[in-house]
């Protein structure tokens, strides 16, 4: 995997891989394609000099540094399995990841000291990292196959308790159907990631498909207000800029012109959670430029999108990457065109995980057939565009209709004093569950009764919710995802 990374850059030594940018948009640290290189391959060699043995874990507990990129490509060169982890995970859920993946070695910055080594792992602290990488190079990877593990990720599962998610060599290799399918990359862009170096968002689209297409990459490493973002584009050339939906909103809520700043920019990209089609429009008349949306989850990355060569349809996520093999299903079968059903993956797409990662039965339970059933409700039209309609675990019931939160979230997120919002099923007592939105406002508060009506006005009546409840911030993942099950009503509100 690190290999076919660093296979373009190889015919491009001299050329930027990397550009690490500050608050202010000053570059603090610059790599060509032939330093990173000796840099990864060098931090395989102290790794292995450390002892690291094939299939080891290597857990990352490493803040906004390239050297997080770095210790992963040299964890995967030498043999071992790369685990990054979120720099906001606690020490108490740090070791519940360590508890269930056995490190034996734990990469941690200075600022995300532990207090106790988990049982049986190494610690590397900061300061032994330029030791790793200034070892003398590894003349190859280590010999793995496809399907041999490469690095694992931990997502949240619907009990509560993270899953790790292991990915095989193979999986880099098969990102390339996101460069058309998604991206339109090619070696001559420049991508803009806003997301912070250990993210793997930042990881996989912001680096590994860049590198791997002989391209460039920008990463901040900086705080960055965000109606900076368009300035640091304009001043390195951005031809792509990737972001969250929340990003996007931010960035149009400055009076600069974006249509200026982002004159080399071909166009945006956005995941993590679905982009309101009134936020996707504003972007496009503020910049003159389009933003394509793509669907994924740890288990196999990005698999549904729009793109240049797929133009975004409203309500819509986007079409199957040229390559996927995506159904979705009623039981086992294909369900019909226009029908709701399970989103589903083939069990043969080489960006499929190996696994769950000591969760066989969590495995199988994820295979139906020859699919993968990705807990994703969703129906396809005539011409292969699906449309999200939430996650499984998600749906609401009311008046005996099942009901996506995902369908009114997009709905209601069109009301101009609405910045965010999260819609969720509530129990105010036994036997009574109501439909509540949670919102975040732009401004001042427009009351309930004016919200209501609103709603009345964009959703079927049983779609509505019943309770409004007005919030500081959403709860989300450490990688930004909405987390609906943590919505929680001030009991002054119920009814």
């Amino acid at each position: 995997m690190a290999a076919y990374v660093m296979m373009a850059g190889r015919e491009t030594p001299r050329k930027t891989a990397l550009k690490v940018l500050d608050g202010t948009g000053e570059v603090v640290e610059e790599w060509r394609f032939a330093d990173l290189d000796r840099a990864i391959m060098g931090t395989a060699a102290g790794l292995r000099a450390r002892g690291l043995q094939p299939g080891e874990r290597v857990a990352l507990r490493m803040g906004n540094l390239s050297d997080f990129p770095i210790l992963f490509f040299g964890t995967i060169a030498a043999g071992g399995i790369a685990v990054p982890t979120s720099a906001q995970l606690t020490e108490r859920e740090f070791h519940k990841l360590a508890q269930d993946m056995t490190p034996r070695l734990i990469a941690i910055a200075d600022n995300l000291a532990l207090e106790r080594t988990p049982t049986g792992a190494e610690i590397l602290p900061q300061p032994c990292w330029q030791t790793l990488r200034g070892a003398k190079p590894l003349e190859e990877t280590a010999q793995t196959g496809p399907d041999d593990p490469a690095y694992l990720i931990y997502t949240s599962g619907t009990s509560g308790r993270p899953k790790g998610v292991l990915h095989a060599q193979r999986a880099a290799w098969a990102r390339r159907m996101m460069w058309a399918g998604w991206y339109g990359l090619g070696a001559t862009d420049v991508m803009l990631h806003t997301g912070a170096f250990n993210w793997t968002y930042t990881l996989g689209t912001g680096l590994t498909d860049p590198w791997a297409a002989g391209a460039s990459s920008l990463i901040h490493r900086g705080s960055v207000d965000p109606t900076d973002w368009p300035d640091l584009a304009a001043r390195h050339g951005a031809t792509i800029l990737a972001a969250t939906p929340g990003l996007y909103r931010q960035m149009l809520r400055g009076d600069g012109d974006l249509s200026g700043s982002f004159a080399a920019l071909r166009h945006a990209l956005t995941a993590g959670e679905q982009m309101p089609q009134a936020l996707s429009e504003a972007w496009r008349t503020r910049t003159g430029r389009p933003v394509y949306e793509a669907l994924g989850m740890s288990e196999i990355s990005t698999f549904i999108s729009s793109s240049p060569d797929t133009p975004p349809r409203p309500g819509a996520v986007g079409h199957p990457q040229p390559g996927r093999r995506v159904a979705v299903l009623a039981g086992n079968a294909p369900a019909a065109i226009g029908i709701e059903g399970d989103l589903a993956v083939a069990r043969t797409d080489p960006g499929l995980m190996l696994g769950y990662w000591n969760q066989p039965r969590e495995t199988a339970a994820s295979q139906r057939g020859d699919w993968f059933i990705t807990g994703d409700l969703a129906r396809m039209d005539a011409e292969g565009y699906i449309t999200h309609l939430g996650r499984a675990d998600d749906v609401m019931t009311a008046l005996g209709y099942r009901i996506s939160p995902g369908e009114v979230e997009e709905a209601l997120s069109t009301h101009p004093a609405i910045a965010e919002i999260a819609v969720t099923e509530v129990e105010i007592r036994e036997g009574l569950r109501l439909i509540a939105a949670f919102i975040v406002a732009d401004g001042a508060w427009p009351g309930e009764d004016a919200l209501a009506d609103y709603a009345q006005t964009r959703l079927a009546r049983y779609k509505c919710p019943r309770i409004w409840q007005q919030v500081a911030a959403l709860p989300r993942t450490a990688n930004g995802k909405l987390q609906r099950r943590k919505l929680a009503l001030d009991t002054s509100t119920k009814p």
